[in-house]
């Protein structure tokens, strides 16, 4: 750091993305982007954008608030779109709370709640996840702070039914609960309708992971009109023009394609289960998930040796240093020819390591 920086920010350590190496070329299976690329007609849109690109884009996306509200089946006044559903958290923990007002969110969750809360001195309140790495709504009765809940939760692709988010949003009734659905497409469902019925309740998305466009960097926040009012005042404070205006046509022509994206979600879900079955067989301990991805270990293997090992055959997926959840990997649904790649590689690394076990019990 510089001798100029704000004591403020002096100790604050920095979310870590996953690595994104140039060295090789890698099977990425470690940053949950989708395996398939975009429609040829939101490749379309950007191109014919990009001829305006003197001008500024539309700072309300009207038509992208529009779009989504087809889609989302809400009103357009009660959709802000954002850089990334990590803009639109970042507005959130800067609107919804202060040195007064604490966040919850569980102890193992997306890396960036604690980052943000840290960015903007908040009060953290970290829950542990129960056995088997579950949340239980009962945790997050009556707080009286900001509630942060991913759904799927990440990175163990877990998810809650939308009773039990309704429990926590009942028992809140006076703070704002987000419910940070990046993965929701995949197999969890949605507490969408919800934000008709809970004037507390946010619902962020992204296009990162189920509409290919993790390049683009689109989110949405989605709750009541007063809520969307607040975001905006902040967006507009600190950048009116955050969607630029090739993501916004590529976000318009995306929801017009939607059953395209649905479909390649339902492709993803249907390798999750299929490699979830073969890793089980091969002796993996594996999660629940809904996501895109699956967190896994395995009882004869440490989680960084095995991530080390797969990543010397040019597959990369996310190791975690944090103990409660060393020994795991998460793993990112790929194509079938990846998920077979990954597979064989696993094998490999798994009969390597059964016969050095042999080698040194025997002496050899």
């Amino acid at each position: 750091m510089s001798r100029f920086q704000s004591e403020r920010f002096s100790r604050l350590e920095a979310y870590v993305p996953g690595e994104q190496p140039r060295d090789r070329k890698y099977i990425k299976l470690n940053t949950n982007e989708s395996p398939y690329p975009p429609s040829e007609a939101v490749l379309d849109a950007v191109r014919a954008a990009a001829g305006a690109l003197n001008l500024y884009c539309d700072p309300t996306a009207l038509r992208l608030r529009r779009a989504a509200a087809e889609v989302y089946g809400v009103g357009p006044d009660r959709i802000l779109p954002v850089n990334g559903s990590d803009e639109i958290l970042d507005f959130a923990f800067m609107a919804f709370c202060d040195r007064r007002t604490a966040v919850a969110y569980p102890e193992t969750s997306y890396g960036f709640y604690s980052v943000l809360a840290d960015l903007h001195g908040i009060e953290k309140r970290e829950i542990p996840l129960k056995d088997g790495f579950s949340v239980d709504p009962r945790d997050y009765l009556g707080l009286h702070c900001t509630i942060v809940i991913a759904n799927p939760n990440a990175p163990t692709g877990i998810a809650l039914e939308p009773s039990g988010i309704e429990e926590i949003l009942n028992a809140n009734r006076d703070s704002v609960v987000i419910v940070d659905e990046a993965y929701v497409d995949f197999g969890a469902r949605s507490v969408l309708p919800l934000t008709e019925k809970y004037d507390n309740l946010l619902v962020t998305r992204t296009f990162s992971k189920s509409h290919s466009l993790a390049g683009a960097r689109l989110g949405f926040g989605i709750g009541d009109p007063a809520l969307i009012a607040d975001l905006t005042a902040v967006k507009d404070s600190t950048n009116p023009y955050n969607v630029n205006a090739m993501t916004q046509a590529a976000g318009i022509a995306a929801f017009e394609e939607n059953g395209y994206y649905a479909d390649n979600c339902r492709k993803v879900a249907r390798t999750r289960d299929r490699t979830a079955r073969a890793l089980s067989a091969l002796g993996f301990e594996l999660t629940d998930s809904a996501a895109n991805f699956l967190f896994v270990r395995h009882p004869k293997i440490p989680g960084g040796e095995l991530y080390a090992k797969l990543r010397e055959r040019g597959i990369l997926v996310r190791h975690f240093s944090k103990p409660s959840i060393a020994e795991y990997n998460r793993i990112t649904v790929g194509t079938p020819e990846q998920m077979e790649t990954l597979l064989g590689a696993l094998e490999d690394i798994l009969s390597e390591h059964r016969a050095a076990g042999d080698a040194a019990r025997y002496g050899r």
